[in-house]
């Protein structure tokens, strides 16, 4: 499937096959696609947990309004962010890059990131909202739906996946194959509004 379709036929699925069963080899191909998403400086700063157990399912379900895809789903993934990302020997971000090019780039990160936690906490969402999108374009790419969540106590949930300290929930990603046509779009805004030259 080319990009351009992929980006149109995109939906957000609420209704999954329970039964579907996604292989590893599957599994495997999304996430090497969704590695390749872009962050700043290469930080890297998104971390994927693969939810398999069906009771966690059902636990993270009951904290999530109660959604239908967190269990049904073949794939249910918790996209993380590591908010210190940018201090952890960022010079393996670079580790490929010529010797200066990556000293460059490693104080520039010190400088931008250093006694900026807000801006740590944004670029390491920024982050995960691009993966998050790429993830799901390349489920429909490979005949896969997906549905992108927020609806749910994080704390939570954070909680049963022992996410650590420093860390974040930006979102979740459900995949599978969907079981029922979505509603129509919901309403576009015009471009006229949403599109802007230079200024607001």
């Amino acid at each position: 499937m080319d990009v351009r379709t992929a980006i149109e036929t995109r939906r957000a699925i609420k209704q999954f096959d329970a039964n579907h069963t996604m292989t590893d080899r599957e599994i495997e191909e999304l996430l090497s696609l969704t590695l390749l998403s872009p962050t700043a400086f290469n930080i890297q700063h998104w971390r994927f947990v693969l939810v398999r157990n069906p009771e966690l399912r059902e636990t993270i379900r009951a904290v999530s309004w109660m959604q239908p895809q967190i269990t049904d789903a073949s794939l249910l993934v918790i996209i993380c962010a590591d908010l210190q990302a940018w201090e952890k020997n960022p010079s393996r971000y670079w580790k490929n890059a010529p010797d200066d090019v990556r000293e460059g780039v490693v104080t520039a990160i010190g400088e931008y990131y250093g006694e900026r936690p807000q801006a740590q906490r944004d670029e390491a969402m920024r982050s995960c909202g691009i993966a998050a999108q790429t993830l799901m374009l390349a489920a429909k790419a490979t005949g896969y739906d997906s549905c992108p969540m927020d609806l749910s106590d994080f704390d939570e949930v954070a909680k049963l996946i022992r996410l650590p300290e420093g860390h974040a929930i930006a979102m979740f990603v459900a995949i599978g194959k969907g079981t029922r046509e979505p509603w129509p779009r919901g309403g576009q805004l015009s471009a006229d509004e949403v599109i802007l030259v230079d200024h607001f």
